[in-house]
């Protein structure tokens, strides 16, 4: 099982600014095998190639897809390249307006509790091969042992005997895979965030668990 994680919106609690979003989003997207890890990797390659920097200078092209930056049109037909079906959405949405007090001065605490959260939903005791999470990285040294030690706990003690558990915090230039998620996780966070399902709809027939805390 290869689970790739990703984030949308911010844990900002100043709601006097303009930039700071009302919905913190946490998504992952789980690959099955291999194979369909190679599919994703294709099919943000073949986007990025075919509908991106089609036509463009090599000064002016573009080398990854962002949600927040990538038209309809374009995430959709990056949706027709996936043409395997072993894959699956899981997705947690807090409401930031609920956060207790306390906890909003602890934010990294915050977001690995809903890492952790959100991955007590995959149906760990059914894998029969080892696990990997990949996650974007935005932290720093000692934030991403705090990460690992208290998702990893969770993980090993789920997972059956004779099965293994890494995970790496890699960019989504390092590891295009992640660019797939922060489409998919986009359209999530988009939906709460503006009531905006147009790319949502796409994809919503892979989400396995999707939930709002505090709603």
């Amino acid at each position: 099982m290869f689970i790739y994680l990703d984030e949308s919106g911010d844990l900002g609690f100043d709601f006097s600014k303009q930039k700071t979003t009302k919905k913190f989003v946490i998504t992952l997207l789980v690959c099955q095998s291999q194979n369909t890890v190679k599919e994703f990797e294709r099919a943000i390659r073949r986007t990025v190639r075919n509908k991106i920097n089609k036509g463009r200078s090599k000064p002016r092209r573009i080398i990854e897809l962002k949600g927040i930056n990538t038209a309809l049109k374009i995430k959709k037909y990056f949706l027709k390249q996936i043409r395997v079906s072993d894959w699956q959405l899981y997705t947690v949405v807090l409401n930031k307006s609920r956060v207790n007090a306390a906890l909003k001065g602890k934010r990294d605490k915050l977001y690995n509790f809903l890492a952790r959260f959100v991955i007590e939903k995959l149906p760990l005791g059914e894998v029969s091969a080892n696990v990997k999470l990949v996650v974007d990285r935005s932290k720093n040294r000692e934030e991403i042992r705090d990460f690992n030690h208290y998702v990893e706990t969770y993980i090993q003690g789920h997972l059956p005997l004779n099965t293994g558990f890494n995970v790496e915090h890699l960019t989504s230039q390092e590891n295009p895979v992640l660019q797939a998620v922060d489409l998919l996780c986009w359209g999530i966070a988009r939906k709460y965030e503006r009531n905006d399902t147009k790319w949502y709809n796409e994809f919503r027939s892979k989400i396995r668990y999707e939930t709002e805390y505090l709603r």
